[in-house]
C-alpha cells in the first residue's frame, strides 16, 4: 500500500512539473511546422489567425510613433472592440518592475551589484551565493523553480502553479543550494527573481506587495498596476496571497493605458530605467526556434533582454490564461505592447506578435 502511494505521488509530482513547464515554455510548445509558417505573416495576419473562431479573445495592442500614443482592442477574428480599458495579467513583465526596484536600491546605497546575496539575507555561512547581478541576468545557476509541495495541490485544484510557496518555503530552499562559483550561462529563472524579492524586503525592511505597490504608484505614477490586485473584468486571473515567495517574479495586473505610459518611460530615460538598459551580460540565447521567430536575445541588462540586431528592448510574461509583451527601440522612438487574454500556448503568443509590428514599425520610419 505504501509503494502504491508513492508511486502515485512520483507520477503527480512528474505531471506537475511538466504542466509548469509547458506553461513557462509558451512559444516551446508551438509545433515546427506551425513555426515554419509565421514568418510569412504580417502581424495582422498572426493576430487574425490567433483569435480565429475564439469568441473570449480579448487582445490590446499599443503604440508609440512618432511621439504618439495610441491603442486598439481586439476580439474575435481581429474584429475591432470598444476601446475599453481591460485588466491583464503580464506575468514575468513584473520582473522589470522589481529589477527597477533593485536599481533604486542601489542609487540609495542599500545594494552592491556585485554582492552575493548572504550580504542582505540570513543564510547558512560556507556556502556560495550569486551575486545580485547574476540573480538580475538569469546567471545565477538557479534553476527556474524547485519543486515544492503545494504545486501537486496546486495542480489539483486548477490554481497559479506558485500559490501557496511561501518565503519561509525560499529561504529554506534557498539555504540548501549551494552551487559551485562558476561563470554560468543564460538560464530563466523565476525562483532568482523570487529571491530578489526576498533581498527587496531585507534591505527596506517592509514586504514585497506594499514596497512595489507604493513605487509603481507614487513614484511612476501607474495607478492601475498593482501588485496582488484582487479586481479585473476578464477573469481568469492566477490566485495569489501576501506571503507568496513568487510575487516579486509575476504578479502584476495592468491595462494599456499604464502600459503604454511604462513603456514611455523606457524611451524617456527615466533614471529608474535608464541603467535597467543597460547590457551586463552577453549570452546569445536565440536558438533556431527563436530566430525562426525573429527572437533575439543577444544581452541582458537588469531584467530587459536586448536585440542588438533589431535595435530593440524587451521582455514578455505570461500566466496561466495571460500573455503579455512589451518592447521599444531607442534609436526610433517606437513602441508597442501587448496584452493578450489567452494562453501563452494559444497558437502565436503575444511575443511574436509584438516583435512583428516593432520590426514593421522601425522598418518604416
Amino acid at each position: 500500500m505504501g509503494s502504491m502511494k508513492k508511486h502515485k505521488t512520483i507520477v503527480i509530482f512528474l505531471v506537475v512539473l511538466l504542466c509548469i513547464s509547458l506553461i513557462i515554455g509558451g512559444i516551446s510548445l508551438y509545433g515546427k511546422q506551425q513555426i515554419k509558417k509565421i514568418p510569412g505573416l504580417t502581424y495582422m495576419e498572426a493576430l487574425a489567425y490567433t483569435t480565429q473562431d475564439k469568441p473570449d479573445a480579448v487582445i490590446t495592442i499599443g503604440i508609440i510613433k512618432d511621439g504618439q500614443v495610441s491603442y486598439t482592442v481586439y476580439g474575435e477574428n481581429a474584429q475591432i472592440l470598444a476601446p475599453e480599458l481591460h485588466t491583464y495579467e503580464i506575468g514575468s513583465i513584473t520582473k522589470t518592475f522589481t529589477a527597477a526596484l533593485i536599481n533604486k536600491a542601489i542609487t540609495e546605497g542599500l545594494i552592491d551589484l556585485d554582492q552575493t546575496i548572504d550580504k542582505y539575507l540570513e543564510l547558512p555561512k560556507g556556502n556560495d551565493y550569486p551575486t545580485v547581478k547574476e540573480l538580475l541576468t538569469h546567471t545565477s545557476g538557479y534553476k527556474s523553480f524547485y519543486f515544492e509541495k503545494p504545486m501537486i495541490s496546486n495542480f489539483l485544484h486548477g490554481r497559479n502553479d506558485y500559490f501557496g510557496i511561501t518565503k519561509d518555503m525560499l529561504l529554506s530552499r534557498l539555504s540548501k543550494l549551494n552551487l559551485p562559483k562558476e561563470n554560468y550561462d543564460f538560464k530563466y529563472s523565476n525562483f532568482g527573481y523570487a529571491v530578489l524579492g526576498l533581498v527587496l524586503e531585507a534591505v527596506y525592511e517592509t514586504d514585497y506587495v506594499s514596497l512595489a505597490n507604493d513605487f509603481i504608484q507614487r513614484d511612476l505614477g501607474l495607478e492601475n498596476t498593482r501588485v496582488l490586485a484582487q479586481d479585473g473584468d476578464l477573469g481568469n486571473y492566477w490566485e495569489w496571497t501576501e506571503t507568496d515567495a513568487y510575487l516579486s517574479a509575476g504578479d502584476i495586473r495592468t491595462n494599456i493605458s499604464d502600459m503604454l505610459l511604462y513603456a514611455k518611460m523606457q524611451l524617456n530615460g527615466n533614471p529608474y530605467f535608464l541603467e535597467c538598459h543597460k547590457s551586463l551580460k552577453i549570452i546569445h540565447d536565440s536558438t533556431e526556434k527563436y530566430r525562426i521567430l525573429d527572437i533575439n536575445i543577444d544581452e541582458i541588462g537588469m531584467a530587459w533582454s536586448i536585440d542588438r540586431e533589431n535595435d530593440i528592448i524587451w521582455h514578455n510574461g505570461a500566466t496561466g490564461n495571460y500573455n503579455a509583451y512589451i518592447g521599444f527601440s531607442p534609436k526610433t522612438g517606437n513602441a508597442v505592447v501587448v496584452l493578450s487574454n489567452l494562453s501563452p500556448s494559444h497558437r502565436i503568443p503575444a511575443t511574436v506578435i509584438g516583435i512583428k509590428l516593432l520590426n514593421a514599425l522601425n522598418a518604416n520610419n
